[in-house]
């Protein structure tokens, strides 16, 4: 087991316990909000920001995807330079017994930097260490091995892509900080948006701001197979995704 440097960070959010039947994800016991900067650490280290988790059912039968994002507020000038950070574990966690402690993962690495990357990803595989404290990477080859920006299949039936897309999440951030002003950011772009409330403030429902739309993250999606991450008949699982040094 190669261990990746020291610990540094660790970013987790709980997205849902879900049953996977047909198909389909069927229910939801459990889900967390975004977590885009939250605290001073990600704020100077964006690579190591993990914004979201999701999971949601796949194009192929019986499969579901899963997507963890990082590194939020991208701009369109930075986003062709930008890449994950190869110091770091990226791990999408599965619990399918129920007892809220991982039984497989999935993870992914990064060699070199910026758009010229190429990224391994070893799983569903029993995780080398279990609970927080993980940022082993398993001593198992990767499934798959390949460039940035590039769809890549497995022949275990696992696809995933790993590059830039826009940010998904819908939020007013203008309004958000005024709510609670001690989430905004000291530094960068964020850290320019009023206290006070300006003209966008007042448009009505129907025009929502979306701060974040056109902005972008550093996307990792993978779609797997639902026998790879189920366990007997259990067709529920909790999936939780963290980044580590």
């Amino acid at each position: 087991m190669r261990p990746v440097t020291s610990l540094a960070r660790r970013a987790s959010i709980l997205v849902a316990a879900v049953a996977l039947a047909a198909g389909t994800l069927a229910t939801i016991r459990d889900a967390h909000a975004s977590d885009h900067q939250d605290n001073p650490l990600v704020e100077l280290n964006p690579s190591m920001d993990m914004t979201d988790v999701y999971a949601f059912p796949g194009a192929s039968p019986n499969s579901v995807v899963l997507v963890m994002n990082s590194y939020p507020c991208l701009t369109t000038a930075q986003t062709p330079n930008a890449g994950f950070d190869p110091n770091l574990l990226y791990q999408f966690k599965i619990d399918n017994t129920g007892d809220a402690k991982e039984d497989r993962v999935i993870q992914v690495t990064f060699d070199g930097t910026g758009p010229n990357q190429t990224m391994q990803v070893r799983g569903p595989i029993a995780p080398p260490v279990i609970g927080a404290m993980n940022n082993t990477v398993a001593t198992a080859d990767p499934v798959i091995t390949g460039k940035l920006n590039t769809v890549l299949t497995a022949p275990n039936g696992i696809t995933v892509f790993a590059g830039p897309r826009e940010d998904p999440f819908f939020l007013d951030l203008e309004t958000f900080f005024r709510i609670i002003p001690d989430r905004k950011p000291s530094t960068g772009a964020l850290s320019q948006l009023p206290d006070a409330p300006s003209a966008s403030s007042f448009r009505s429902a129907s025009a929502a701001v979306d701060y974040v739309k056109g902005f972008n993250v550093m996307s990792i999606v993978i779609e797997v197979p639902s026998s790879l991450l189920t366990a007997g008949g259990n067709a529920k699982i909790g999936v939780w995704g963290t980044i580590s040094r």
